[in-house]
């Protein structure tokens, strides 16, 4: 089993081929979101992409013409990010860990720095305890009415990674911190075997309640 707290496990699963989450493109329901939604963000300012493995997600928002960071604890998933996609003025890889507020703020990904975040296989591959952390780093790095894109893996098996969600849960989470939900349905086109994925949209609020 994984240790998902250490980035050397993730860098041998890259190592010995044992990364079965990768789809070797970008993951088709995020890719129809971004390409053809009415409500599809437009690009103002940077976004990050946590978790991004091989930089599939990534590299496509920089082609929709969005300024992006793949962010990744994993050495060998940046490296690979790099090898397959490249590195260029609207798209940068960082090597670190999303809950290092130092190393991100040294990086220029300071509170407010960004317009949106594009969360693919992140969330279900930490720990669980770690949820509210993440949550409030995305809350404490998107600018007032920034946005959240994310497709989340809602199976309701034990163990992990992946970790499971409960949708109605995941939703009140994001909820509690006063993010505004446009979408939360069951994801269409997914790949064969993740029918359990679910895509959802919110916005930071304008400005937070006295």
């Amino acid at each position: 089993m994984t240790n998902v707290h250490l980035p050397q496990a993730w860098d041998a699963r890259y190592q010995q081929g044992t990364d079965g989450w990768e789809l070797g493109k970008a993951a088709p329901p995020l890719q129809a979101f971004l390409e053809h939604h009415p409500r599809a963000p437009q690009p103002d300012g940077p976004v990050l992409v946590p978790g991004c493995g091989r930089g599939h997600e990534a590299a496509l928002l920089a082609r929709l013409g969005f300024e992006v960071i793949g962010l990744d604890f994993s050495s060998e998933a940046i490296r690979e990010a790099r090898r397959l996609h490249g590195e260029h003025p609207r798209l940068r890889w960082l090597q670190a860990d999303l809950f290092d507020a130092d190393a991100l703020s040294g990086a220029g990904l300071a509170s407010g720095s960004l317009s949106g975040v594009l969360e693919h296989t992140c969330f279900c591959a930490i720990d669980p305890s770690q949820r509210a952390h993440y949550r409030s780093t995305v809350d404490r790095l998107l600018r007032a009415e920034g946005w959240l894109l994310g497709l989340f893996f809602c199976h309701p098996r034990p163990g992990g990674p992946p970790f499971g969600s409960d949708p109605e849960q995941l939703a009140a989470s994001w909820a509690q911190i006063g993010f505004h939900p446009l979408i939360w349905e069951p994801a269409q086109g997914s790949v064969a075997g993740r029918s359990e994925e679910w895509l959802g949209f919110w916005r930071k609020p304008e400005q937070r309640s006295a």
